[in-house]
């Protein structure tokens, strides 16, 4: 069968759409989740539980400590290897996960260029955009002709990597603004948003019952990376161990953070052509749905 991929908003239940698809098809998931690659960071991340891991082998999970710093391209690595070891196996993959740019990385080849601030200095001083665009021509043809003579931001942008890369921008894989085909089912779960701020306050209510204050506790004192201090929730207990915010203040704050970001994801996703959009419903009745119209390949 043709793998899927499930995505959309934090808590709106993608995880246990795609378990219930992988206990079904005998397959295997591929998480998608910038924050759930950190060890340590379990309950707040909503990361499987132990009788899901053992019934369902997830991967890309648990990867580094948090004070690690973890790419996007890291990212797209492990997921490679995890990738060619199901293919290798026989093994069906099934996709999961709200973080976008990881999504992308993964399944279109987005591989983001660094940055090259000394380049940016010499070329912003250039007034004229068209100037920059033919220069851009003729380092990199391909890149200049999907872009308007106009746009400054994309001309800069372009003109930076390929001259602090020496590689041609083109070459990094399609921007974001693209959307090429790929062999994959992609399955986004439509939410209206009381159902999933509603969601939202009841996930973050469970996990405190689950221990996700004594998790934070435990990772307070740790050099956390910049990424993981940042995660959601994290950041908020944080500053309620810090004593610069009481305990409901701090989770308040988690949760209009989250509920932002959840819009952000949705906005994201919608974007996407490709995306196939279902109504919320249970678990099972979503992946009996999913599946009853998959095709194989």
């Amino acid at each position: 069968m043709s793998t899927v991929v499930i995505v959309g908003p934090t808590a709106s239940g993608k995880s246990a759409v795609a378990l219930e698809i992988a206990r079904r098809v005998g397959g295997e998931i591929l998480t998608v989740d910038s924050m759930q690659v950190y060890r340590g960071m379990d309950v707040g991340t909503a990361k499987p539980t132990e009788v899901e891991q053992a019934e369902v082998a997830h991967h890309l999970i648990d990867l580094v400590e948090p004070e690690a710093e973890y790419t996007l391209v890291d990212y797209q690595r492990a997921f490679d290897q995890v990738a060619a070891n199901l293919g290798e196996r026989g093994v069906v993959p099934v996709v999961a996960g709200g973080t976008g740019l990881y999504l992308r990385a993964a399944i279109d080849r987005l591989t983001p260029p660094g940055r090259f601030p000394e380049v940016v200095v010499e070329l912003d001083a250039v007034e004229d955009t068209a100037e920059l665009h033919r220069r851009l021509a003729e380092l990199d043809p391909l890149a200049a002709s999907r872009m308007e003579p106009s746009n400054r931001r994309r001309v800069l942008r372009a003109l930076e990597v390929s001259i602090g890369s020496g590689q041609p921008f083109s070459s990094f894989g399609p921007g974001l603004e693209e959307y090429p085909d790929v062999p994959y089912r992609i399955v986004g779960i439509e939410i209206d948003r009381p159902t999933l701020d509603a969601r939202i306050d009841a996930r973050y209510e469970q996990q405190m019952a689950d221990g996700f204050l004594g998790e934070v506790e435990a990772l307070a004192g740790r050099d956390l990376s910049r990424t993981a201090a940042q995660a959601l929730g994290y950041k908020e207990l944080l500053l309620y161990i810090g004593g610069e915010l009481d305990l409901d203040e701090a989770l308040d704050l988690a949760k209009q953070r989250t509920r932002r970001f959840a819009r952000r994801q949705q906005r994201w996703f919608r974007r996407d052509p490709r995306i196939e959009w279902v109504a919320l419903d249970s678990a099972e009745q979503l992946a009996e749905r999913i599946l009853s119209t998959q095709t194989t390949s």
